[in-house]
C-alpha cells in the first residue's frame, strides 16, 4: 500500500480538535501567546500570521489616516484588531471601518454587522486572503472587502456577500475614484492609497 493510499486511513483515526473562540480567548488570557505572537483563528484552526514588512506596515498607517480623516464621525477605523466572524473563526484584519458604537467595542468584538467595510493588505499573503479569507467573510456576511495588493499595486473589492463568494469583484483602475458601499461620502482616489 502506498503512503497516499495509507493517508485517507490515518487522517480518519485521529480526531482533529477545533478550538472555538471562547477557548481561544482563554488561551490568550492564560498567557500563552506572547504580544508578539501573530495568529488568528480561522474555523477553529489556530493560523499564524506573516510577519509585518516595512511596506506592509506604511500602508496600514497611510490607510488609517486617510480613512480616519475621511470617514470623521460617520465610522470608526478598527486597526489590525479581531473581527469574530463565528463560534469558530476570530480573524484580524489590516482595517475595518466599524459602525460608532458608545462603548468603542470595549464590551465585545465586532462582528459582521457591525462592519461597513474590511481590508486586508497583502504582500505574501494574497493567495491565502483571496482564497480562504475572502470567501469566509462572504459566507458570514461581511458587506464588503478590499484586498490591497502590495505586489501588483492594485486593490481589489469585493461585494454583495453570498454563501461561500462575493457576487461582486472589482479591480478599478488607478486613476478611478471609490467608495465603500456602506458609505459613499468616503471617496478615495486609487492613487492615494499608493
Amino acid at each position: 500500500m502506498s503512503a497516499a493510499e495509507a493517508q485517507p486511513a490515518l487522517s480518519k483515526a485521529r480526531r482533529i480538535f477545533r478550538l472555538g473562540v471562547d477557548a481561544y480567548h482563554q488561551m490568550i488570557d492564560a498567557g500563552i501567546f506572547r504580544e508578539d505572537d501573530r495568529v488568528e483563528l480561522i474555523e477553529g484552526e489556530l493560523r499564524a500570521m506573516p510577519p509585518i514588512k516595512p511596506d506592509h506596515a506604511g500602508k496600514n498607517k497611510r490607510l488609517n489616516r486617510l480613512l480616519s480623516l475621511r470617514a470623521g464621525e460617520s465610522a470608526l477605523v478598527a486597526v489590525q484588531d479581531p473581527l469574530t466572524l463565528s463560534p469558530h473563526s476570530e480573524p484580524q484584519p489590516d482595517l475595518m471601518l466599524l459602525r460608532p458604537r458608545g462603548d468603542f467595542y470595549e464590551g465585545a468584538n465586532p462582528t459582521p454587522k457591525d462592519t461597513l467595510l474590511v481590508i486586508e493588505i497583502c504582500d505574501t499573503s494574497l493567495r491565502y486572503d483571496r482564497e480562504v479569507k475572502v470567501p469566509l467573510y462572504a459566507a458570514h456576511g461581511v458587506p464588503e472587502v478590499w484586498l490591497i495588493d502590495l505586489k501588483h499595486r492594485r486593490l481589489e473589492m469585493y461585494r454583495e456577500p453570498g454563501s461561500n463568494e462575493y457576487r461582486l469583484t472589482m479591480r478599478p483602475e488607478r486613476t478611478e475614484v471609490v467608495a465603500p458601499v456602506l458609505l459613499p461620502g468616503v471617496r478615495i482616489r486609487i492613487d492615494e492609497i499608493w
